[in-house]
């Protein structure tokens, strides 16, 4: 099967807008990972028990992780599709 070129600037636009996505998500979960993190020393500091405040942040921190993996391949992705629509 071959793909038109129109087909792979489709595909180019469309990744485009998933790493705009990605970025959005990765600014708003560090938001979230940092308003987690202020609760946890409130908290800390009024002598609750942060057991899942701290699974929480954890959590958050492992998602963030994936997400940037994720935005990486879409990088990728977007690097390939340019080098077969604008080869050197």
């Amino acid at each position: 099967m071959v793909i038109s070129l129109a087909e792979r600037a489709e595909e180019l636009r469309a990744e485009r807008r998933v790493l705009l996505k990605a970025d959005g998500d990765i600014e708003e979960g560090l938001k979230r990972l940092q308003n987690q993190q202020d609760l946890l020393l409130d908290l800390q500091a009024a002598g609750h028990d942060t057991t899942q405040a701290e699974r929480l942040v954890v959590l958050l921190e492992q998602t963030l992780l994936q997400w940037e993996h994720h935005r990486r391949l879409i990088e990728q992705r977007i690097a390939y599709l340019e080098n077969e629509i604008y080869p050197l």
